[in-house]
């Protein structure tokens, strides 16, 4: 029996779902601080315990699997899983849809319990893991919903701030303790530190920190609370964090920032990912879920990849030679049971009997088989867009798009979430008008749209019915080979659409597609709900498509292999870039290493010019001041020189106005010689006033220029 994680029920304690209760006063904060529904905190088991004391070590892993198993509805769903997680390890969870990826997870943090077997968790042990439901309680607004791993740091903040004006009325030695004993526990527990890691979580994952205080939670989208989810695990105090399809929603930037995030951290991780790429940069062990039991790997996706297939081939030779020994011995002993050879026969058949039997590697069985036929062949130019705009309300989402799609093409589009990317797509099969310009498919071009929100899949319909509507002429058999092709065996193909789990619907959704015999198809993040051995069977199918694909994904190993054009979706422009993904990302790293090296330069240029003016300023400050000591020396002189002369002018006259100068001849002959002597004196006088007055003068124009000059 094959089951999708999510038809289990949700077992409160462990799976982030729980009520908040206020702490009083008197009782701040849970028995044990890090008590909240996302986190839980377990004991050590008794035979982790009993490891312990019976080798005498001190350390444990930080969880041991051993032996688990766990059953639904009767059946065995997982059976003798057994593996250890460290400190720091980093686990990628690896398996189809309904192999029980998200059950383990539930069974590591205790919110379910094995039926046989134990998990052992080191002692105090804080297990994260995200609520698929996204309750968030009580929380309003956004960041109310990202902290509330907090609450009881602000409850006790609070009672801190109430304390503190209490001791203004008791100062008493019992409420001066409690004070310091409360002071320091929240100093401890990152009291000073927690709402700046709150913001920065929130705005790496693409949320507005400043905005997220008075944004309601009831306003987001389904993607948003799905990234709101993601940050309030993220932001949590923490020992392993179990991350569950944690980039589904985000945008390739959004998950490089999770990557460079989850890498810093040097958390302890187990992540359950369909993203190659992602599973691939940031684990370093892998579990591989298959036929009911589990596989462990020491290596990161890769790698894992090629030594499960090696263990496979392994497997299936040993299994085969195994086989064919078997199948010799059996005929030995049919040929001899009754002969002459009859004792070593049935000595032959007692030690085949015991012989311990080799298992097949496990079969495709339950594996999409996807193939995407294109019918008519449609003609070469598949669609032309001149001057496309496109817009919701007043924001403009594309403008200006011009281009040419010729048959056989494979586009990759790319952009942030919220850019535009489905719109456009909307806008091509014509499910929305363009609000500007020009855009048409060409002539015998048939599309078929699979639609990010699975909106085309008929929910009230059964599987039966959704097929056999599409190909009335088909009878049972043929209707039940088809679904089978993609999973859906027996009585499923009754069950009705609107049940089945996202991955179920997205197998579903493709079964259609294959219908449509369209040389067009519009794929809009057709991997979220897909399992990794169903992305690679899409891949190959994709690869091998005889028409046309436009192809919205943030799966950048499905976008390095198939796209041979990448169209990059920013700020309401398209970047037509003729190439894979990789070969865009490394001419967009390109390109802001020549901006990061023009801004460099040019802040160099800039530090140079100031460095330049600030010497001409100095100089020129040198220079004026120089200049004004001299004039202020001119000044001087000149004021000296006058008031010398004003004094040889006055001496002069005094010894004209004397009497006793005139009583002879000779004194009337020095009179006139003094005479002479004072008009050349009161000319150099008036010479003197001017120089003054010019020295002033040009002071007082120095001391009216400013300062500094302009760069």
């Amino acid at each position: 029996m094959r089951l999708a994680d999510d038809a289990l029920p949700q077992i409160d304690g462990g799976s982030g779902r729980g009520v908040a209760v206020r702490p009083t006063v008197d009782d701040i904060g849970p028995a044990d601080p890090h008590d909240h529904p996302v986190i839980r905190r377990a004991g050590r088991c008794a035979a982790s315990a009993d490891s312990n004391h019976s080798t005498g070590k001190h350390e444990v892993s930080l969880i041991a699997v051993n032996g688990v198993a766990f059953d639904y509805a009767g059946e065995s769903l997982l059976r003798d899983i057994s593996f250890a997680v460290e400190r720091s390890d980093r686990w990628g969870i690896i398996g189809r849809n309904g192999s029980g990826k998200t059950t383990l997870f539930r069974l590591l943090a205790g919110s379910l319990h094995p039926v046989a077997g134990s998990i052992a968790r080191e002692s105090g042990v804080r297990i994260t893991l995200l609520d698929q439901h996204r309750d968030f309680g009580a929380a309003v607004t956004v960041r109310d919903a990202a902290a509330s791993p907090f609450a009881w740091l602000v409850a006790l903040e609070q009672s801190l701030e109430e304390q503190a004006h209490a001791l203004e009325r008791d100062a008493s030695p019992a409420a001066l303790d409690r004070y310091d004993r409360d002071l320091h526990r929240f100093d401890r527990e990152g009291g000073h530190t927690f709402r700046a890691t709150v913001d920065a979580v929130l705005e790496g994952l693409g949320f507005d920190a400043g905005r997220a205080a008075t944004q309601r939670i009831a306003t987001l989208s389904g993607g948003e609370r799905g990234r709101l989810g993601l940050a309030r695990q993220l932001a949590a105090p923490a020992d392993v964090l179990l991350l569950d399809e944690p980039t589904n929603h985000l945008d390739l930037e959004t998950t490089r920032w999770l990557e460079d995030f989850l890498l810093r951290s040097g958390a302890t991780l187990l992540v359950i990912s369909h993203d190659r790429t992602f599973l691939d940069r940031i684990t370093d062990h892998t579990l591989h879920l298959e036929a009911g039991t589990a596989s462990a790997y020491d290596a990161g996706y890769v790698k894992f990849v090629m030594l499960r297939n090696e263990r496979r081939e392994a497997q299936q030779r040993a299994y085969a030679m195994q086989q064919r020994r078997v199948a010799a011995e059996e005929d030995y002993i049919r040929r001899n049971i009754a002969g002459q050879n009859s004792r070593q026969a049935k000595g032959r058949r007692t030690r085949l009997a015991r012989l311990p039997r080799l298992s097949p590697p496990p079969s495709e069985e339950g594996t999409m088989a996807l193939r995407l036929p294109a019918g008519e062949r449609g003609g070469d130019q598949v669609l032309v867009a001149k001057n496309v705009r496109i817009t919701v309300g007043a924001r403009v989402l594309v403008a200006d798009f011009t281009v040419r799609v010729t048959r056989g093409e494979v586009i990759g589009l790319i952009g942030p979430n919220g850019a535009g990317k489905s719109t456009l797509l909307h806008t091509i099969a014509g499910e929305r008008a363009a609000d500007g310009g020009d855009l048409r498919l060409g002539a015998g071009i048939t599309f078929a749209h699979y639609r990010q929100d699975l909106a085309q899949v008929p929910a009230a319909s059964s599987l039966f019915n959704a097929i056999h509507d599409r190909r009335p002429h088909w009878d049972r058999g043929q209707v039940q080979a088809h679904l089978g092709r993609f999973g859906f065996s027996g009585d499923e193909v009754q069950r009705i659409a609107g049940t089945l789990s996202g991955g179920e619907q997205a197998r579903l959704a493709l079964a259609l597609i294959v219908l449509s015999g369209a040389n067009l198809l519009l794929f809009d993040e057709p991997t979220n709900h897909l399992d990794v051995e169903s992305i690679e069977t899409l891949e190959d199918a994709i690869r091998a498509y005889d028409g046309t694909v436009i192809l919205i994904s943030h799966d950048r190993a499905l976008l390095e292999v198939l796209p041979d054009r990448i169209w990059a979706l920013y700020e309401s422009r398209i970047e037509d870039f003729p190439g894979d993904f990789s070969e865009w990302s490394a001419a967009r790293a390109e390109r802001e290493r020549r901006q990061v090296a023009q801004e460099t330069q040019a802040a160099a240029d800039v530090k140079a010019r100031g460095k330049a003016h600030a010497k001409r300023l100095h100089a020129d400050r040198q220079a004026r001041t120089a200049g004004r000591r001299a004039a202020q020396r001119a000044v001087e002189a000149a004021e000296a020189r006058a008031h010398e002369l004003e004094a040889a002018v006055t001496a002069l006259t005094a010894q004209l106005h004397d009497p006793s100068l005139y009583a002879d001849a000779r004194g009337v002959a020095q009179a006139q010689s003094l005479r002479t002597q004072l008009e050349q004196t009161r000319a150099e006088l008036d010479r003197a006033l001017d120089a003054w007055a010019a020295a002033e003068q040009a002071m007082a124009e120095l001391d009216a220029e400013p300062d500094s000059t302009p760069a």
